[in-house]
């Protein structure tokens, strides 16, 4: 049973890890696309995209984070994570734009972060 759970925190945080580079991925083109050739910008800059993308890295985040907390002990990850996710909940009401793939980005780079931390830390308790 503890083999599967740290199977399962390791899964997720790599699927954090994932989210968190598919989510600049989208920011980098959304600017390039949006700004460079005024292609895409109905869909590239919904904001239910950005939304869901909050929903999800609070949902993955919480729960390696917090999870990684308990297994290891260290609040490192946990913090820059909760950085990082507070970053992205304030790109959300700067509108679209710069500061907005700056803040997302930032945001983005400060949980992949956390997330490999996590990994590590997880990786040494086993």
């Amino acid at each position: 049973m503890r083999v599967a759970m740290l199977s399962i925190r390791d899964r997720l945080d790599r699927v954090g890890v994932l989210l968190s580079g598919l989510c600049a991925v989208h920011c980098l083109a959304s600017l390039l696309l949006v700004a460079g050739m005024g292609l895409g910008g109905e869909f590239l800059l919904n904001p239910a995209i950005h939304r869901v993308g909050l929903a999800l890295a609070i949902a993955v985040g919480a729960g390696t984070l917090v999870m990684g907390v308990v297994r290891h002990g260290d609040p490192v990850p946990l913090h820059a994570g909760a950085a990082g996710i507070a970053l992205m909940g304030v790109a959300l009401f700067v509108g679209h734009g710069t500061a907005e793939a700056v803040l997302t980005i930032g945001g983005v780079v400060l949980l992949a972060a956390a997330h490999l931390r996590n990994m590590r830390l997880n990786s040494c308790a086993a």
